[in-house]
């Protein structure tokens, strides 16, 4: 996605308000109904945890991308398996933002929200600005689904809900008629209503519908009679936006034909985009890939996707506890594979003493950690930036261990290739910080093609690597790298390479066991050498107006604050910007780049991690903006914190 502004829609990203911009006068259909071309939209579908928004957003978000538009996702679900029918603590949304250009969020707030029953309405109202489109189910506006969440008189009566252009349809019974010849349940017929759902948006913005029925007939393959009604409530959904008189407008989204370089798009989920490129290290550095893992929200999508690509050398092993996944990850490091452990943060601190003993070891080990709103099991399915002193720090003794964040959903590819980069180069483990609103969100990703793919080769060791002073050869595991400082990888069962490793203290070269201090200092001090010597690229600042304010961001953050600094620019006020992929070192130009700025904003999902860093190590002070509600950030609340950042 590139940064820079090529049109006042695009400043706007993530707005909410009225549908966006409009393109072009409108347009009539067949039946005489108006078509309204604009420049983006933002949708929510809301709805009980069991009425399968997370579905029903994916398909149009699926749909979507099919038909080139840019977009951003952000799925939000509670954390219970199955929360109380009804209530807010249930309700479960999916919100997307479409355009024909560049953007980079799923939006502030949405221009249409699907409401489908109370509890929906009453947990998303308060995000919806007025003269927005609320669609309802009526159905599900009773008196006692309306008591289970204070509703004391019916919104659709009381004029609570007059500021918004209101849609009352009875997607329930609609459903149910629309399926009566299919010999179900009303209750089997009633779980098919979010696809009827997903028909009427289908027609009202002009997605096409062959991949969703195509999808339904193969979900539910073996239930023929299941598919078939939930594409009848699909088509059913369609034809009533095509002929009620309540939508006399229907909304036209083009192609985002200027958006992306030419190449292969797919629409692609942080998680997913992740296991890929896991694979793709794997396969171009020429060696097996193991993940050890422990189920764990919202990191658990990636043992899923790993699990079924046997046929590229990948072999995953769902552990009993988190303890035993990274130990086994780290022994299949040592054997010679490449070793990945996946988790969340209350993981990670189970892993702590593994990855201690990784340091030491001196063996690759990819920790890929979703981060989630702690502490302790906190909140699972919501999003946080709170595990970066963990991923710097959190070990005992001096244990340093390289630090990489993925900035998008479609990064995580990339970021998951540098990641594996380091760690085989630099014979360390290495930390991958992830968050969930990467992992479930989703955009657009371009393939790439394989010849551009960085070549990742190892060399195992193969034969003595030192000469005693009696003309011996020998084999010494910590014999280093001059450039890398990089100790041998030698794959256990090589003749003539028996060596002893472990988590006591080793001598330098020969690996022998040492309390010597003068030699633990050496060790610990080469270690953090090693680390502090890894290549990466230097910072690069996008401050096209010679800015003296800077903001600074890492990981998730980016699509907001990019929204924000091009909203801030469209209105005159310059602002720079630089986002950071490697924590861990920290590129190298980053204190010169701090030092060119009158002000540094540092926003972050947590209280401050980043410039607690940032002011101890180049002794500059950054202001911390902070936000731990579980949610990413609104580009508008940021654009309005850096605007005051600019005129203080």
């Amino acid at each position: 996605m590139t940064s820079q502004v090529s049109s006042p829609a695009e400043q706007a990203d993530g707005a909410g308000g009225a549908i966006g911009e409009q393109r072009s006068a409108p347009q009539h259909d067949g039946a005489g109904k108006e078509i309204r071309r604009v420049d983006r939209v933002i949708i929510r579908f809301a709805g009980d945890s069991g009425d399968g928004m997370q579905l029903t957003g994916d398909r149009f978000t699926s749909e979507t991308a099919s038909f080139g538009n840019d977009l951003s996702t952000l799925p939000n679900f509670p954390a219970e398996i199955r929360a109380p029918a009804g209530t807010l603590p249930g309700v479960s949304s999916f919100q997307l933002h479409f355009a024909d250009h560049d953007i980079l969020t799923p939006g502030d707030a949405p221009n249409v929200l699907v409401a489908m029953n109370p509890a929906a309405l009453k947990a998303n109202i308060a995000d919806v600005p007025r003269g927005a489109e609320i669609i309802i189910n009526t159905d599900e506006f009773t008196k006692r689904p309306m008591a289970k969440v204070g509703y004391e008189t019916s919104p659709l009566e009381d004029g609570s809900l007059d500021a918004y252009s209101i849609h009352q349809v009875p997607l329930t019974t609609l459903t149910v008629e629309a399926l009566k010849d299919f010999g179900l349940t009303r209750k089997e017929a009633e779980r098919s209503k979010n696809m009827f759902a997903l028909g009427l948006l289908s027609w009202m913005y002009h997605r096409p519908t062959e991949g969703t029925e195509s999808f339904l007939r193969q979900k539910f393959a073996k239930k023929p009679e299941i598919a078939e009604a939930n594409v009848a409530a699909f088509r059913a959904g369609w034809n009533f936006g095509e002929t009620t008189e309540d939508f006399a407008v229907s909304y036209e989204v083009a192609p985002a034909t200027k958006a992306f370089p030419t190449g292969t798009y797919r629409n692609i989920s942080g998680n997913l985009a992740l296991s890929y490129g896991l694979i793709t290290a794997a396969r171009q550095a020429d060696l097996p890939l193991y993940l050890g893992s422990y189920p764990i929200t919202p990191a658990s999508d990636i043992l899923h996707e790993l699990s079924k690509h046997k046929n590229f050398g990948v072999r995953t092993f769902q552990a009993e506890d988190e303890i035993a996944g990274i130990g086994a990850a780290l022994g299949a490091a040592f054997g010679g594979a490449l070793g990945v452990t996946t988790t969340s943060g209350p993981g990670v601190a189970l892993k702590s003493e593994t990855i201690g003993l990784a340091v030491s070891l001196e063996l690759p080990l990819l920790i890929v950690d979703i981060q989630r709103g702690g502490p302790s099991t906190g909140l699972p399915t919501k999003t946080e930036q709170a595990d970066l002193l963990q991923a710097m720090y959190g070990r005992n003794g001096e244990a340093p261990v390289p630090v990489v964040a993925p900035r998008t959903p479609a990064d995580c590819f990339d970021a998951a290739l540098d990641a594996a980069r380091i760690a085989l180069t630099y014979r360390t483990p290495v930390f991958l910080l992830s968050d969930g609103y990467l992992a479930n969100g989703s955009e657009p990703w371009r393939i790439p093609d394989v010849a551009d793919l960085p070549d990742l080769s190892v060399q195992f060791a193969t034969g003595p690597n030192h000469e005693l002073a009696d003309g011996t050869e020998v084999f010494w595991p910590y014999k280093r790298d001059p450039q890398t400082l990089a100790r041998p990888w030698a794959v256990p069962g090589t003749p003539g390479l028996e060596h002893r490793i472990g988590g006591i203290e080793k001598q330098d070269g020969t690996g022998n066991i040492s309390y010597d201090p003068a030699n633990h200092d050496h060790m610990v001090r080469t270690r953090q050498a090693k680390i502090d010597g890894i290549q990466v690229p230097d910072l690069e600042v996008d401050d096209p107006d010679g800015a003296r304010t800077l903001v600074l961001g890492w990981g998730s953050t980016y699509g907001p604050i990019t929204a924000a600094v091009r909203r801030l620019r469209a209105t005159g006020s310059p602002v720079a910007q630089a986002h950071l992929r490697h924590l861990n070192p920290f590129p190298g130009n980053l204190g010169e780049v701090l030092k060119r700025y009158d002000k540094v904003v540092v926003p972050e999902m947590n209280l401050g991690q980043l410039a607690t860093l940032i002011r101890a190590k180049y002794l500059v002070d950054a202001q911390s903006y902070n936000q731990v509600n579980g949610m990413p950030f609104k580009a508008e609340q940021l654009a309005t914190v850096l605007k005051e950042a600019i005129n203080d």
